[in-house]
């Protein structure tokens, strides 16, 4: 192929062109063809480029011109033909030759170099037109700024890729869906008017009663499908999908084979590449003639409309199915915590309403019962009475009561129901959205992938000897070179856990000193209030370090990633998930893991303290249990990580970024004021932020998942701030994604991939979580062993002196003892162990190992009821809802109805073409009607039908096998249809 005939014909459109005819920018300068797709490059170092004769190789070769055009000359073709026109290793080894060169000569290494990028882009945009793309770009390349290249694919270029993508598209056929009767009709008609007020005002957002038979896109069945323009046809998400295929399969010869605008993109060669939006988002003119963009930001991505169920079909639509199945999942996750909530709140009302009744909690708060406490640290420390501890008491009751075992059962079981529902939502929209039976597209390596394995070629290429043994080898990249990657990404997530306990135990070292500072404090306030100072201030630090971290771990996740050299994207991305999920996660929970679990639990007891450093003790659990300080650490950090992302990260960030991008380019948009040309649409979205991946999205919820559902058992009103933090979520990411990025590719996708796997181990996880949180972290199963084993009336009377153990005083350590200590000879701490007059004094009583049996024995009997009732209500709900099976099955009847009947046209109207051309030849030899009439059966694939009578040869020649693929060629000739069936749609009960 040359390259200079080719450029030829790629239209320039002057700087000052007319103003477009309709569309506001989103079509070529005729106003006819659509901008489908728009590549962005910087013409750098502008003004020097044109060099001297004698310094630059290149321009012998081929004369370029400002705006990157071929010039019309007979030498710009066979120098094109060097670089492009060869086929094969000459092709190859020339464009090597060329760059070499380029990077040598010349005074200035960088003119060169942009003079190959410019002579690449050449190269792959003429590809672009042999593809059968058209290309329009304007005639003045700018000495600053971007310049804009705008592709258009016409129809028989979407034809051909839709047909090689397998596009499903709807055909003439229709049926009605079947409609419920009785009881279930009226119930639907009475929801459908209550629902009205929050659907939002999109056409076409409910499908009625009627569904479009679909089917893959053939240019051999055009006939079939309900083509009122070729220019709607394909909507122009899938439009951009399909120039999108034929950029990524597109093959420059000068960057030694690479594939792709990937890897142009990545070796700077282009800048950005993406498709147009519908147009600006701000409603101009008649709400009738809004385009889908404005749609979308008037009923989805606005603020007030809350309340409003979103527009997934169109989200869909515009997006791809991709992000239409992010954005359903996350409205499925935010419908099903409105129960949860719901029964939180009633918990948390539970414990509100018995806290002046519960004993425990009475019991601390009594003075009348003087239960005096060994000191908090060493020598400050003075004797203190327990019932100084009343509001810790109290404020422990409102989660940690018998309500709250119910609870954590509840929302184990609602994980399960989650992602049952999600399975049947995710399969109703397959149907919806004809994902059914859809395959996996091809993907090709990625940039990086590329440069790794021709680095590998090179150096084989060099080692003569071992050329022949090597030649098999080269065309993939081996476990041997992807093994220095899987080392450092082994060790440095090592190194990151230890740094995340390594943050967790800086926080506990803070939290001891400053405990430890404040009680030698003079002054009495600041002594009173030592436990709920260090406690805030200790999970502020705790909250700002995991931020920090966060941003630090999904960089270190990506970097990670690269080194194990992934050869597609979606290997890419899942192996991206599960090191960032897996650094997130322990960077989220390490500390709540620790107050759940370890703290107060290697503290020791009064005499024999475990110390830090030698001289701060080990901090214990507050006097009403560490549950209470588990639900404010999970609060905060809960609260703290929605609202600063929310706030700092989602919506101050990218404006910090957009001012700064417009900061940039505020010099040249004064120089294009002069001009006096009003921005294209090009223009404004290559000035949005590109579309990086929903990973962070999902990301995000799972975390917040984690939060809902591990240690929901300590905080049950966790349901209902992540419902109030997910209604403004979603309304988040829609205004970000419908006026702040970029449009995306339509991508397909069959479900939400990985992330449904991470969903459904952490729910199992909960259950396991939740266990030991209600046995060893509250005071539930104590509670329940005294009542029925030890309380002598059956009631919680006596509870709190059971479970405080004897210390004498005499048995301190030199020096640790309080200054003060007056009379006391003996005083009280929270621990099972015999007194000092026992024989075994200070060792753990009967009742300790009575608590723990019984504590180990309800963590298995509440993991084995909750996984059974998981069990049982997946196995009840099916997978695919009852009315997409039978909707599936019909539909595959109407599809075989509708290509027999197609068959059994073609074969009338090859039949009456062979009656014809026997009519013609007199001599020739008539079958009598009813012989040799051919017998549906091994030879044919029409139906059962009446006989009809077949022209054959008088010899007994052979006969003429019917396909339909053999008629092809007469589909366009098919006679019309009679008028009852000449219908845009036949309707068929189902």
């Amino acid at each position: 192929m040359q390259i200079a005939p080719g450029e030829d014909k790629i239209p320039v459109v002057t700087s000052a062109s007319s103003p477009q005819c309709k569309g506001e920018g989103l079509y070529f300068s005729d106003g006819r063809r659509k901008v489908d797709y728009v590549l962005v490059f910087h013409q750098r170092r502008h003004s020097s480029i044109r060099s001297p004769a004698g310094t630059s190789v290149s321009h012998d070769r081929v004369s370029v011109v400002s705006n990157g055009n071929f010039l019309q000359s007979g030498g710009s073709d066979a120098a094109a033909g060097r670089g492009a026109g060869l086929s094969g290793a000459e092709a190859a080894s020339v464009g090597e030759v060329f760059m070499e060169l380029g990077f040598a000569g010349g005074n200035e290494p960088t003119e060169p170099a942009d003079h190959e990028m410019r002579l690449i882009r050449q190269e792959f945009e003429a590809n672009l037109l042999e593809a059968g793309l058209e290309i329009e770009r304007d005639k003045e390349v700018k000495a600053h700024g971007p310049s804009f290249t705008r592709l258009h694919a016409p129809w028989p270029v979407l034809c051909r890729e839709a047909e090689f993508l397998k596009i499903k598209v709807p055909t003439k056929t229709s049926y009605e869906l079947k409609e419920e009767s009785g009881f279930g009709s009226s119930m639907s008609t009475v929801w459908r008017k209550l629902n009205q007020p929050f659907q939002p005002k999109v056409q076409h957002q409910d499908h009625e009663r009627t569904k479009f038979l679909s089917h893959c896109f053939s240019r051999d069945k055009l006939h079939l499908y309900n083509i009122t323009s070729k220019d709607t046809f394909f909507d122009n998400a899938t439009r951009g999908r399909i120039v999108y295929e034929i950029l990524r399969r597109t093959v420059c010869v000068r960057t030694c084979q690479t594939i792709g605008i990937s890897t142009l993109i990545a070796k700077g060669v282009y800048d950005a590449a993406f498709p147009l939006h519908d147009g600006d988002y701000r409603v101009i003119g008649h709400l009738e003639e809004r385009n889908d963009r404005q749609v979308l930001h008037e009923e989805w991505a606005r603020y007030s409309a809350f309340y409003k169920y979103q527009p997934i079909d169109l989200v869909r639509k515009y997006f791809g199915e991709k992000i239409g199945l992010y954005f359903a999942w996350l409205g499925v996750y935010t419908q099903l915590l409105i129960p949860a909530s719901i029964v939180g709140i009633i918990v948390f009302g539970y414990g509100v309403a018995t806290v002046n009744t519960n004993i425990p909690s009475l019991e601390m708060c009594d003075e009348r019962l003087n239960f005096t406490m060994c000191p908090l640290c060493d020598r400050a420390c003075d004797f203190w009475q327990l019932s100084t501890a009343c509001g810790t008491a109290r404020a422990s009751h409102l989660f940690d009561n018998p309500a709250t075992v119910f609870f954590a059962i509840f929302m184990s079981l609602w994980a399960v129901l989650f992602l049952e529902h999600w399975k049947r939502r995710q399969i109703s929209l397959s149907f919806s959205w004809d994902l059914t039976g859809i395959e996996e597209d091809e993907e090709h390596p990625r940039p990086r992938y590329e440069t790794i394995l021709l680095q590998k070629r090179q150096r084989t290429q060099k080692n003569k000897k071992n050329k022949k043994k090597n030649e098999t080898a080269i065309d993939k990249l081996t476990w041997k070179d992807r093994l220095p990657g899987y080392l450092i990404n082994v060790s440095s997530i090592l190194f990151m856990f230890g740094l995340t306990f390594s943050a967790v135990f800086g926080v506990i070292v803070y939290r001891i000193t400053v405990s430890a500072l404040m009680a030698m404090s003079p002054d009495p306030e600041t002594k009173s209030n030592v436990r709920v100072t260090v406690t805030a201030t200790a999970v502020i630090i705790n909250l700002v370090v995991i931020l920090i971290l966060d941003e630090i771990y999904g960089a270190v996740a990506v970097w990670l990633t690269e080194l194990e050299i992934p050869k597609t994207e979606t290997n890419f991305e899942e192996r991206l998930i599960l090191k960032a999920f897996l650094l997130k996660f322990m960077n989220a929970y390490a500390p709540i893991f620790y107050v759940a679990f370890f703290k107060g639990r290697f503290a020791g007891r009064p005499g024999n303290y475990v110390y830090v450093f030698n001289d701060y003790r080990m901090e214990e659990c507050a006097p009403g249990g560490c549950l209470i300080e588990l639900c404010i650490q999970l609060s905060i950090i809960m609260l703290g990580k929605q609202l600063i992302q929310n706030n700092i990260f989602e919506i101050g960030i990218p404006k910090l970024k957009k001012l700064v991008r417009a900061l940039k380019a505020k010099g040249s948009a004064e120089k294009e004021r002069e001009e006096e040309r009003p921005p294209q649409q090009w223009n404004l979205d290559y000035a949005l932020a590109p579309f990086e991946g929903l990973t962070p999205e999902y990301m995000e919820m799972i975390i917040q998942f984690g939060f809902v559902s591990l240690f929901v058992a300590s905080f049950p009103l966790a349901p209902l701030f992540a419902l109030l933090n997910n209604v403004i979520e979603i309304r988040l990411d829609a205004k970000k994604f419908v006026t702040e990025l970029r449009r995306p590719v339509a991508v397909r996708a069959k479900d939400i991939g990985i992330w449904y796997n991470i969903l459904s181990g952490m729910g199992k996880f909960s259950v396991i979580i939740n266990a030991f949180v209600i046995s060893f972290t509250s005071d539930f199963i104590p509670r329940l062993v005294y009542q029925y084993m030890y309380s002598q009336t059956g009631t919680m009377h006596g509870f709190i002196d059971h479970t405080l153990s004897y210390f004498n005083v005499s048995n301190f350590k030199p020096g640790t003892a309080p200054q003060s200590s007056g009379d006391i000879t003996v005083c009280r701490y929270k621990d099972y162990r015999e007194p000092p007059w026992s024989p075994d004094a200070y060792q753990f009583s009967k009742q300790y190992w009575c608590v723990l049996a019984a504590r180990l024995a309800f963590v298995i009997l509440f993991q084995n009821l909750v996984m059974f009732l998981s069990l049982v209500v997946a196995w009840v709900i099916p997978d695919v809802p009852k009315t997409i099976m039978e909707q599936l099955k019909r539909e595959k009847k109407l599809l075989v109805d509708v290509f027999l009947r197609e068959e059994k046209e073609k074969f009338q109207l090859i039949q009456s073409l062979f009656a014809k051309d026997t009519t013609l030849q007199p001599g020739s030899q008539v079958l009598q009607q009813g012989h040799g009439v051919p017998i549906p059966g091994r030879y044919s694939t029409l139906p059962t039908g009446p006989r009809q009578a077949l022209a054959e040869d008088g010899g007994g020649g052979p006969r003429v096998r019917c396909r339909a693929a053999s008629f092809s060629q007469f589909t366009r000739r098919i006679p019309p249809l009679p008028k009852n069936e000449n219908e845009n749609s036949r309707h068929t009960a189902v």
